[in-house]
């Protein structure tokens, strides 16, 4: 698909994060699906390492 094809065809956006981006999409009629998502154990390295053991 060439640059000017893409800019040409439907959007639609999947969010992962920061639902004000979802907001201001839907606002603009754009098809929009929020995702809520954080990171394991609050993005803690050392929790994650935890974790990773536990899953073993």
């Amino acid at each position: 698909m060439s640059g000017i094809n893409l800019l040409q065809s439907k959007i639609e956006v999947v969010n992962i994060g920061l639902p004000l981006f979802a907001e201001a999409l839907a606002v603009q009629d754009i098809p929009v699906v929020q995702v809520d998502w954080t990171p394991p154990a609050g993005g803690d390295e050392r929790l994650i390492e935890l974790l990773d053991l536990l899953s073993e």
